[in-house]
């Protein structure tokens, strides 16, 4: 695989990426599984093709991953509150999850502006 077909390979992980990031948002808990894989994309995608925030993309997917694994953990145990047994309280471990998918968001919105800048700079240069 040559250079630019490698880079075509990693931009259309990253849309992917961003898409399912989105897409998995419209429900929280069936979409838990999409927006990991879609956080793992981000890292791959990032991680390859130099990009700065690569290590920031991975701490979203760490957070991602953790939040989603006390989801699913949480309701096999019946949920939390109410008639469950277990305390309203045990809900703060999910919070990893939506920290790490807004963390995903910021970064794509930072990565959009500076992309933009950089367009706007190149056309004033011209």
């Amino acid at each position: 695989m040559n250079l630019k077909q490698k880079n075509r390979l990693l931009k259309i992980l990253y849309i992917i990426g961003i898409v399912a990031l989105l897409l998995g948002a419209i429900d929280a808990m069936e979409g838990s599984i999409v927006i990991a894989f879609a956080s793992i994309l981000l890292v791959i995608s990032t991680h390859y093709r130099n990009d700065k925030y690569w290590k920031l993309f991975f701490l979203s997917f760490v957070l991602i991953s953790i939040g989603v694994s006390a989801l699913f953990t949480l309701s096999a145990m019946g949920g939390i509150g109410g008639d469950s047994g277990n305390s309203a309280w045990l809900g703060l471990a999910i919070l990893p999850y939506p920290v790490g998918w807004i963390l995903s968001i910021v970064l794509l919105i930072m990565k959009a502006f500076q992309r933009s800048k950089k367009t706007e700079s190149a056309i004033n240069q011209s």
